[in-house]
């Protein structure tokens, strides 16, 4: 085990998501989101398993690990949220994401509230949105 600090998390609510495989999450949110992994831990007993995954997205942390369902922990469907992106230059942010494998649930369109926002589903169930603030 290492003793080393973790990283600081930046942001004052971190999501911490379960999905299907950790490290396939982390590849596609880095190709998809511009992420950059802070630190991995694999599982003791088992390497092949991450217990936690920390990445920084647009400023924020978002952390991952595998199911355990030997500790209590099995793998649900991801429902009820959404994790949105506040973003500057949507199109890019969202063609991005697409081109990496994410689907679009929701086209980028302006808003009644002013502002373009557009949604997708990435490949493990996670829906996200991105918005990007009108322009004053």
């Amino acid at each position: 085990m290492s003793t080393q600090p973790l990283p600081a998390p930046k942001g004052s609510l971190v999501p911490y998501l379960m999905v299907s495989d950790a490290n396939a999450a982390s590849i596609f949110y880095q190709r998809a989101f511009g992420a950059e992994e802070a630190t991995r831990m694999a599982a003791p007993d088992d390497p092949d398993k991450l217990i936690h995954v920390h990445l920084y997205i647009n400023g924020h942390s978002l952390m991952l690990n595998d199911p355990m369902p030997e500790h209590g922990y099995p793998l649900k469907d991801h429902q009820g949220y959404t994790l949105t992106l506040m973003v500057e230059d949507i199109d890019t942010w969202f063609n991005r994401a697409v081109d990496a494998g994410a689907t679009v649930t929701m086209p980028v369109a302006k808003m009644f509230w002013g502002d373009r926002y557009g949604s997708l589903v990435d490949p493990f169930g996670v829906q996200w949105a991105m918005n990007e603030a009108a322009k004053a």
